[in-house]
């Protein structure tokens, strides 16, 4: 009986020590599972923070491009409108010297008026207008200063150059100035008769933007901007003999056309960022 005793005593240990072993490998095993369950838990956790904050710059980034598309198109727009009111303006004070036997014509865009030795009486060399067109001068400064200062359209323009012309024919005189000489002194002949002949309320030299800029300015060309490229005939000579005015209209302005660009260059950083992430 002590024999037999003693040999379930020893079965019963080893078979205890093999159930040991077991519980301490399911222990480990439980350890590893629980370890890799919160790795996953994790990396979850920073992915779905890294599409947050993707989605975050991509929304910023979008509002940011949007806001420079509004800033685009509100530019275009107002541009837009300026270029019409210009038009109307060219398109009025031509047809209005019509009406009054005064033969000009405009450019394709309505943009410039030209004005023909006809009515200023231009000779060859000459930078005088003569009396016999004073009247139509003055005509055509009166008709211009009513068209632009009608409900302060001029505000939607930048400037209007009135621009002296000469024909190809070499000129010597003005201290050797030749024809760019030449062509601003018809200009400024035709600023200064406006100047002294014109009402204090029809005068072009005192209208001014809400900015106190002047409205117009006087400059000359020489021959370098040719209506008749051909000049063998007097006829030819004489219709690059003329006056242009020219009206132009206010584009964005420089910290505009920055914001803009600053604007673009912080969206494209944006999303060159959201595309390397």
């Amino acid at each position: 009986m002590r024999r037999s005793s003693r040999r379930w005593s020893a079965r019963d240990s080893e078979d205890s020590s093999h159930w040991i072993s077991f519980s301490d490998l399911m222990s480990a095993l439980l350890l590893v599972f629980l370890l890799a369950v919160v790795l996953l838990i994790l990396t979850l956790t920073t992915k779905q923070q890294e599409l947050i904050a993707q989605e975050a710059e991509a929304e910023r980034a979008e509002a940011v491009f949007a806001n420079q598309r509004d800033l685009l198109e509100t530019q275009v727009a107002t541009l837009s409108e300026r270029e019409e009111i210009r038009s109307r303006l060219v398109r009025e004070i031509a047809a209005e010297l019509h009406e009054r036997g005064i033969e000009v014509t405009i450019s394709e865009d309505a943009s410039v008026l030209h004005i023909p030795t006809s009515a200023l009486g231009f000779a060859s060399g000459s930078y005088e207008i003569r009396p016999a067109h004073e009247d139509v001068a003055l005509t055509i400064g009166r008709v211009m200063s009513a068209t632009v200062r009608e409900d302060a359209r001029f505000e939607a323009l930048d400037t209007v150059f009135v621009e002296g012309h000469t024909d190809s024919q070499a000129f010597s005189g003005l201290e050797g100035t030749g024809n760019w000489g030449l062509s601003t002194f018809r200009a400024i002949s035709l600023w200064r008769l406006w100047g002294d002949r014109l009402t204090t309320t029809e005068r072009l030299d005192n209208l001014l933007r809400e900015d106190g800029r002047p409205v117009f300015s006087v400059s000359g060309y020489a021959d370098t901007r040719p209506v008749e490229a051909e000049q063998s005939t007097d006829v030819q000579k004489a219709a690059n003999r003329r006056i242009d005015i020219r009206f132009t209209v206010k584009g964005p302005t420089a910290e505009e056309l920055a914001t803009i660009v600053e604007d673009s260059l912080d969206g494209s950083a944006a999303e060159a960022a959201g595309a390397d992430s």
